[in-house]
């Protein structure tokens, strides 16, 4: 029971990493937060959290690039639960594949606010419930995408994101540590999701090829990790980047 007792808000819980990580969470003790903009697949994850694993599970639909969605997750896991002990920030979207010079502003300022922004948001609002309660850990999904020369062709935006996400999160983490507080961001590699072209044989079979390992993550094994960073077995880890990307980066280096 690695989160026994723990309250933590996950993002992006629908489908994919974020909704692995949240039956995941609550069969290791936790008492999960769930939030997504499609609220009839969080309703139906929150139910099964409920109702077959014995965990405890509440929900909120909303927006991540909305300043106050963000701060409406933290009241939610105080109001249920009685305080936040963590989150899981896994939002976070592609954009459109098109190299600079064809991409569209709005493009832009959509994945800055979702995968960035967002980020932002998130901090401003999770910090001072954590430090309610003596400390906490945070998560941020990151990507290899933008990290030791992991771009790649027509993802500049998304890139871009990631990147910055890296800094933003060893910032954090510096400006917390001393309070329990701690920061971290995972770094995936191809990933058998929805964005990651779950149900498309061509895709997967594409993206499979690029890693070394010859295949994509499950969502659950990209989970496992978040599990570990958000415990206390990761008690001595903060400001990192963990990278699980079926060797991506060694590829690509």
């Amino acid at each position: 029971m690695e989160l026994e007792k723990k309250n933590i808000i996950i993002t992006g819980a629908s489908s994919g990493i974020g909704a692995a990580a949240a039956r995941l969470f609550a069969r290791e003790g936790a008492n999960v937060i769930l939030g997504a903009r499609r609220r009839h697949e969080l309703t139906i994850l929150a139910d099964e959290i409920n109702q077959d694993n014995g965990g405890r599970a509440a929900l909120l639909s909303g927006d991540v690039s909305d300043p106050s969605y963000a701060s409406s997750l933290v009241e939610l896991a105080e109001q249920e639960f009685g305080g936040l002990d963590g989150a899981f920030n896994n939002a976070g979207i592609v954009g459109q594949m098109t190299p600079v010079t064809s991409m569209t502003i709005e493009n832009w300022n959509s994945v800055v606010a979702v995968n960035l922004t967002a980020a932002f948001h998130a901090a401003q609002a999770q910090i001072p419930a954590l430090q309610k309660r003596g400390g906490g850990a945070i998560v941020f999904t990151s990507s290899f995408v933008g990290f030791s020369n992991g771009g790649l062709p027509g993802m500049s935006a998304y890139a871009a994101t990631k990147a910055g996400m890296n800094g933003f999160v060893q910032s954090l983490a510096a400006e917390h540590a001393a309070e329990g507080i701690r920061v971290n961001s995972l770094l995936p590699g191809g990933t058998i999701t929805p964005a990651g072209g779950e149900g498309n044989r061509e895709v997967l079979a594409f993206v499979s090829g690029l890693h070394p390992i010859k295949r994509m993550a499950e969502p659950t094994e990209i989970a496992q990790a978040a599990l570990f960073m958000l415990s206390d077995r990761a008690g001595f880890m903060t400001g990192s980047p963990m990278v699980v990307d079926g060797g991506m980066s060694v590829r690509l280096l």
